[in-house]
């Protein structure tokens, strides 16, 4: 018969052995729309070899990212050759500032690899003919004072806070983004 001890470590090593051999990492269109969003713009467009680096980069690293322990269900997708889009299922478990942090850790080490910037702050907009262009802070009022950042260009609202937010208002209208503060100073 096993005493209190080797109990506790024969179920402990079950434990250890169930927790390290799954699987968090799941198809994002299988999170809940609650699913908690992060956003990640980088500073050029990604090639189609890169955004496949990214992606098999991202896989196992969120297979192994836990908070305090806890697997977290995630996901993540390159979208538009141009944003990383990070998800966890928030209902699963959610995630700490340690885990949040592992993450940005995690983007900046994949950007490091393929020379690009994750944490590119300028607005992203999506031109007529598709693609994408950013305007750097420093020269979105001349933009909008020459006409090519009106109130009816999509932007790409990198606010999203949930997967519902990011299906439903994921591109926008840069009068309905945060540019719209650009617009009042040149109405009035």
């Amino acid at each position: 018969m096993m005493n209190v001890h080797e109990v506790f470590a024969v179920t402990y090593s079950s434990f250890l052995i169930h927790h390290l051999s799954v699987k968090m990492y799941i198809d994002f269109e299988k999170l809940p729309d609650t699913a908690r969003v992060w956003a990640y713009q980088a500073n050029r467009s990604l090639s189609d070899g890169e955004v496949k680096t990214i992606e098999e980069a991202l896989q196992p690293a969120l297979n192994q990212w836990a908070a305090h322990g806890q697997p977290l269900l995630s996901s993540a997708q390159v979208i538009e050759n141009r944003f990383v889009i990070v998800a966890v299922d928030e209902g699963y478990t959610l995630p700490s500032g340690c885990s949040i942090d592992a993450s940005v850790r995690t983007l900046q080490q994949i950007g490091q690899q393929v020379a690009v910037d994750f944490f590119d702050r300028s607005a992203a907009v999506q031109l007529t003919d598709g693609s994408v262009q950013t305007f750097s802070l420093p020269t979105i009022k001349a933009a909008v004072t020459d006409g090519l950042l009106t109130p009816d260009t999509i932007v790409f609202n990198t606010l999203v806070k949930t997967k519902a937010e990011f299906l439903a208002d994921w591109r926008i209208r840069a009068a309905d983004s945060w540019l719209k503060r650009y617009f009042r100073s040149i109405t009035a």
